[in-house]
């Protein structure tokens, strides 16, 4: 025991302890269950046997029992429950000792609730001994109302709203750095009106880096940005001026500060924090804000080349240090890393090394974290237009299990299209993309159910029609044309393979899966203008065997005429008709090879219906078949038309539903807006366009 030790003493003086120690080992079965119960209470010594310690309680020493009359055989000690059975040292006899268990328990949980009764009254009065506690104690009485807003009459929250202004006002700089009352604070903050909130920032001004580094303050000032304006914004952010290395490599800090950075900060304001990456220098002689400077390190390295060993040194370091530390989520960080790279010379040293950094983080995450910003992605995307072979296999791998995420997301999927336009591996790139892309099972059900979510998707589709469509404007957003016109210049000095050869060794992996979902899906496709636009292209620009997938979309104009009154319905049949694209430029056709047929297939569906076509929403299909080369039921199709030139007539010359729509929509207009100029939709065009074309095409 802690603080007693034992006296050395004669060993006959301890014989009958001994016996008694013996004799129990070899004792019952019970006896034995009872010495195992027990084993952590050691018999206790006769005080003439203990040496002081400085270890006492108020009730003796410290585990040991203050009582004298407790034996030194120890047997009090061993006892369990009402009864247990013992050995005399003296005769080896049984005999039966009462416990005093259940005394010292009772004894120890009253002693424990008087202490725990001690410790709350002083907490309390440490509490109230602080500045403000009355004040703190009823703000947040207030806050345990208004947090349950749907509970809180709109009256009753307003007289609370205004008490707790009434309480907080002047003491902000109290309340904001106490983990519970900066709560109280946030609230107030939610309520308040333009002029309340302006005066919390007023009186929190200067303060507001020591909140960004708190864990609980911070986020009163994310509630501060989000509910303010732009007076707010303009009091907090230039705080951190000077201070933006510091606060990035701080726990707490660096989350609000890249938060600011990321979503709320002006143009102005994002380029005066970024220019502090690339030195002290930066955050010493601090900007006054107003003069707009820039956060290109290209351009302030050409206007200071005298400077560029110091400031490629020390962004480098801070980078390295962010990337060692796991911290690798940060939209600063990702502006700052691709202005490094922009202002590294390909083939360099420099370069080379900076790529290594980006291959270096051994879980990925770095490269992972980057595909989704804005900067980021364009920085794997240079990565990969200006790395080797062996840099390009590296950066796709790491993309493993990661394929979907970055297919639907607004800038990950830029990554999948440089990996497209740049790895002249396409075994490869078609092994690592397409089986995550599409799913395993290849021409299956769950094949299809995962392809026809990309397909409704403005983001998800791109990825799958890229190597059919190209850079179509209907299809890739701005910002994908620019990036992909940028690897595509640096390609021309670091791929070997030709584009188009590129370009088709991974349609022929992606044609099949596609193909099959055409043909099993083809209703479903049909009903919206993303999947007309993806069985346009997909039917145009597979490889291999079509008649499948084009026979089922045919085979629904027989079965479901009214799928196909949509226009974009109308547009995809009409393209299929022609067999190819239309040519801008030229203004022609390019035909696909071999041809697709699809006009035969059409005709043979619809012929008993070709006058309700002519003369309906889809007339404009009839006409494609007209026009189409290597149609071989023109001279057909003529006759039938003829046959019902009256019904063609009338058609072209009466109201469609949807003119005489517009009409009745656009006279109720103008009697509600009578004394009002309105435009005028008299002497508008009435008839089924289509149907005047096939009339002039008849002759």
């Amino acid at each position: 025991m802690a603080g007693l030790k034992r006296k050395d003493a004669p060993r006959s003086s301890t014989l009958g302890s001994d016996v008694a120690t013996k004799k129990a080992k070899i004792g019952s079965q019970p006896e034995k269950r009872l010495q195992k119960r027990t084993s952590s209470s050691k018999p206790a010594a006769k005080s003439d046997d203990l040496e002081g310690s400085d270890t006492t309680e108020d009730n003796g020493f410290s585990g040991f029992s203050g009582d004298d009359n407790v034996g030194s055989s120890g047997t009090e000690d061993l006892a369990t429950g009402d009864d247990a059975e013992g050995l005399d040292p003296t005769n080896g006899e049984t005999k039966t000792v009462k416990s005093t268990t259940a005394t010292n328990g009772a004894s120890n949980s009253t002693s424990s609730r008087e202490s725990h009764a001690k410790q709350k009254v002083l907490a309390q009065e440490r509490k109230a001994s602080k500045p403000n506690a009355d004040f703190i104690a009823r703000t947040k009485k207030i806050w345990e109302r208004l947090r349950r807003k749907s509970h809180v009459p709109r009256d009753e929250r307003k007289e609370l709203v205004a008490e707790l202004f009434d309480i907080i006002t002047g003491r902000v700089k109290d309340f904001v750095f106490k983990h519970d009352s900066v709560r109280v604070v946030q609230t107030a903050l939610k309520y308040a009106n333009l002029d309340q909130r302006k005066m919390i920032a007023r009186e929190l001004k200067g303060e507001y880096r020591g909140l960004a580094e708190s864990r609980y303050a911070k986020f009163l000032i994310g509630k501060m940005l989000v509910h303010g304006d732009a007076e707010i914004r303009d009091m907090i952010v230039p705080e951190f001026y000077g201070h933006v290395r510091r606060m990035i490599k701080h726990p707490e800090a660096s989350w609000i500060l890249d938060d600011i950075y990321r979503g709320i900060a002006t143009t102005q304001q994002k380029a005066i924090m970024l220019r502090e990456w690339y030195g002290a220098e930066f955050a010493i002689f601090k900007t006054d804000g107003e003069a707009p400077v820039t956060s290109s390190l290209a351009d302030i390295l050409a206007q200071n080349p005298e400077k560029r060993t110091p400031i490629m040194r020390s962004l480098h370091d801070l980078l390295n240090q962010l990337v060692q530390k796991k911290t690798t989520g940060f939209t600063m960080l990702h502006d700052a890393m691709l202005q490094y790279f922009l202002a590294t010379k390909p083939g360099t040293e420099e370069a080379t090394d900076f790529v290594e950094l980006l291959k270096g983080d051994e879980d990925g995450d770095l490269l992972k974290n980057l595909a989704f910003t804005k900067s980021g992605a364009r920085l794997v995307c240079l990565a990969l237009a200006y790395g080797n072979a062996k840099d390009r296999k590296h950066i796709l791998k790491t993309y493993k299990d990661t394929i979907q995420t970055l297919a639907y997301d607004t800038y990950g999927h830029q990554v999948l299209l440089a990996a497209y336009d740049l790895i002249d591996d396409t075994v490869l790139t078609s092994k690592a993309i397409f089986p995550e892309l599409l799913g395993k099972e290849t021409a299956s059900d769950s094949q299809q159910e995962n392809i026809i979510p990309y397909v409704m998707h403005l983001t998800g589709r791109i990825p799958l029609l890229y190597l059919f469509a190209g850079k179509a404007k209907w299809l890739l957003p701005d910002d994908d044309r620019v990036i992909l016109d940028e690897i595509h210049r640096i390609r021309t000095t670091t791929s070997k393979k030709e584009p188009e050869t590129r370009r088709k060794e991974l349609v022929k992996g992606l044609s099949m899966p596609l193909l099959a979902t055409v043909a099993a899906q083809a209703e479903t496709l049909v009903s919206t203008s993303f999947g007309c636009q993806f069985i346009t292209e997909v039917l145009l620009g597979a490889d291999g065997e079509k008649k499948e997938a084009s026979s089922a979309i045919a085979g629904l104009a027989k079965s479901n005429l009214e799928v196909f009154e949509s226009p974009a319905a109308g547009r995809m049949l009409k393209t299929l008709v022609h067999g190819g694209r239309f040519n801008e430029k030229s203004k022609t056709i390019d035909l696909v090879d071999p041809p697709l047929g699809f006009h035969d297939m059409l005709f043979a569906q619809i012929e008993p219906h070709v006058v309700e076509w002519a003369t309906g929403a889809n007339s404009f299909v009839i006409v494609g078949l007209l026009e189409a080369k290597g149609f071989t039921q023109r001279d057909a199709l003529i006759k039938l038309l003829k046959k019902k030139k009256g019904d063609l007539e009338r058609a072209a010359t009466q109201e469609t539903k949807d003119q005489r729509a517009m009409r009745e929509a656009s006279g109720s207009e103008n009697a509600e807006s009578r004394g009002k100029k309105s435009k005028k939709l008299g002497g508008a065009e009435v008839g089924n366009k289509g149907t005047k074309l096939i009339m002039q095409k008849l002759g």
